[in-house]
């Protein structure tokens, strides 16, 4: 068989993730990773990718890692390159997967961080002058989803009772409390035109908003109200926790955040004190 340069293959493993429904930030991720490990490869002046192995991809996670990138960093780079040789062997491009023999770098996973009853409260009081950004928490917070998923909402998203998440395949209804049904009325009350097609979050200037707005957006709340070491994904992580704690079943609570496995709801199960799996309605934090 021909030698295929490797970025033609990276480009190749990327867009069949795109044919499997992966979101777009899935496979940029992806490839920044293999785009890394195949500069180290030409470095190494290896550029058939049949001839990688196990030797090699174990160099480049030492390389990575003198560099300053964490063990977790390390970790995830693993899993792209292991995913990356599951396609070629998939498709017959290479005949094994050398990644397989290679140990992931161990580390210390940090449990999710959960913001305080104060710092939640906090950074609810901060934002509630800004009709936008007090919806954009509000719906992270009392519904969990995840950023990608609040990028993506559209007017015709938001029904009277629910807010309905549509990924490429699947959908999920996510039930709207008082003070998240507030939140978004008195947002959409302050946009010149209302359009069913229309995103649900937009700009000043009407463009729809993008994940780094959001991330810029809710760190600089972080910062106001002093809550440190915490990302966007902590509303997530505090919605499922504070759902547990209030008695809200596991099975409900994977089923409304979009947890494909029972395990990934459970973990939280550790940080939730006096857990009684009682309700099947969701507590308003």
């Amino acid at each position: 068989m021909e030698n295929v340069p490797i970025p033609n293959l990276i480009n190749k493993f990327t867009n069949h993730l795109a044919s499997l429904g992966k979101s777009k930030n899935t496979s940029i991720a992806y490839k920044k990773d293999l785009e890394q490990f195949s500069g180290y490869l030409a470095s190494i002046e290896k550029y058939d990718i049949r001839e990688i192995k196990k030797e090699d991809i174990e160099g480049f996670l030492k390389k990575i890692l003198e560099n300053n990138y964490t063990k977790k960093s390390a970790s995830r780079k693993l899993n792209s390159i292991r995913s990356f040789f599951r396609y070629l062997k998939n498709e017959n491009i290479v005949t094994t997967n050398p990644s397989l023999d290679v140990s992931h770098p161990k580390y210390a996973q940090q449990p999710p961080r959960i913001l305080s009853k104060i710092e939640y409260r906090a950074l609810r009081d901060y934002v509630k002058s800004h009709p936008r950004n007090y919806a954009i928490i509000e719906v992270l917070l009392q519904t969990g989803m995840r950023i990608s998923e609040l990028v993506n909402l559209k007017i015709e998203n938001i029904t009277d009772d629910y807010i309905i998440v549509r990924n490429k395949n699947s959908e999920r209804r996510i039930p709207m409390n008082k003070s998240l049904k507030k939140a978004i009325n008195n947002y959409l009350k302050t946009k010149n035109t209302i359009e069913k097609n229309q995103p649900l979050f937009t700009t000043r200037t009407g463009k729809p908003m993008i994940i780094r707005n959001i991330r810029q957006i809710i760190s600089r709340c972080f910062q106001a109200v002093d809550i440190n070491n915490a990302t966007v994904n902590d509303l997530r992580n505090t919605f499922i926790a504070y759902q547990l704690a209030a008695g809200v079943s596991t099975d409900y609570v994977a089923k409304i955040v979009g947890h494909k496995r029972l395990s990934s709801t459970e973990r939280y199960l550790s940080l939730v004190p006096h857990h009684e799996e009682k309700k099947q309605k969701l507590e308003e934090l």
